[in-house]
């Protein structure tokens, strides 16, 4: 038995849920998603609630996955989804130039990336950096990639971090 599959997804006000064809469009104040299920599962919607069903067993994973990405399309499109990065190293900062985020992370040459659609980013100090969107996805792998740039490293713990991420340290080498 899914618990996740059976779960009843409330829909906030301002925002509405529509099945078409098998397409699920949810549209509310901050911008509209949209996904395509799979055959055999269904999207019922009475007033405030949405519940999904599946037509079979063989569907149980699949039925568990996308009741939590249509969750998260909801909550994205009423809320938005936010991750917060620092950098920590001397020299190391982040800086917006024009649609592309400029990083300097100790390598010989400024690491340039471009914004895509749809993502937000704001930079309140050189060292701290806000990624906001409506696509959970979408801002939980621009945040990872800005992370691969440098992440952090376990001796100093210089590099890149999530804001509440906790770098373990390690002991360096000792002297004889």
């Amino acid at each position: 038995m899914s618990r996740i599959g059976n779960r009843k997804i409330v829909i906030p006000d301002g925002v509405t849920v529509t099945e078409e064809n098998g397409i699920v469009t949810v549209k509310g104040p901050k911008g509209e998603l949209t996904t395509s299920l799979v055959n055999g599962i269904t999207v019922k919607v009475e007033d405030n609630t949405l519940e999904v069903l599946r037509a079979s067993d063989d569907l149980k994973a699949m039925h568990g996955t996308i009741n939590a990405n249509i969750n998260n399309m909801v909550i994205g499109v009423s809320k938005g989804y936010e991750k917060q990065l620092e950098i920590l190293g001397v020299g190391y900062r982040f800086a917006l130039k024009g649609n592309k985020i400029v990083i300097n992370a100790g390598y010989s040459h400024p690491v340039e990336m471009d914004i895509p659609q749809g993502i937000t980013v704001e930079v309140p100090s050189n060292t701290e950096l806000t990624v906001k969107g409506i696509d959970k996805v979408q801002v939980g792998e621009y945040a990872a990639n800005i992370r691969k740039v440098r992440q952090p490293e376990p001796y100093k713990g210089k590099g890149i971090r999530y804001k509440d991420e906790h770098v373990r340290r390690k002991e360096g080498k000792k002297a004889a």
